[in-house]
């Protein structure tokens, strides 16, 4: 199963409350992270990110947003591929993992909230 196949199923399970505010939010894979981005970030190898969260969360959106970016999630291949290898996780579990984090700050979920949220997928 290709890493955006498990992404998309993932995201289907959540809840519906969530899923009618993840209408508009991009999902893209991606091999790596560009180097602006991990400039931005502060870090300096693309192995080190697995996902990134470009957008506002959703309780500091205002209708003053029109004409921005769309929200979107970045899963990068590259570097899932890479910590699957290296933890021995499967793979479904971890990309699972890094969607429904990122998912997490487009709610502005805490961790405990996003790990709630996971758990819920899984079931």
């Amino acid at each position: 199963m290709r890493i955006e196949d498990i992404a998309r199923d993932t995201i289907a399970r959540l809840p519906q409350a969530f899923l009618a505010h993840l209408k508009d939010v991009l999902l893209l894979v991606e091999e790596e992270a560009d180097d602006s981005t991990l400039a931005a970030l502060g870090l300096e190898h693309p192995l080190d990110l697995t996902g990134l969260y470009h957008g506002r969360p959703l309780g500091e959106k205002s209708s003053m947003d029109s004409g921005t970016m769309p929200d979107r999630i970045h899963l990068y291949r590259q570097a899932i591929l890479a910590e699957w290898v290296e933890t021995g996780v499967r793979l479904d579990d971890l990309v699972r993992h890094v969607t429904i984090h990122e998912i997490g700050h487009h709610f502005g979920l805490s961790d405990d909230d996003m790990h709630a949220l996971e758990d819920a997928v899984t079931d």
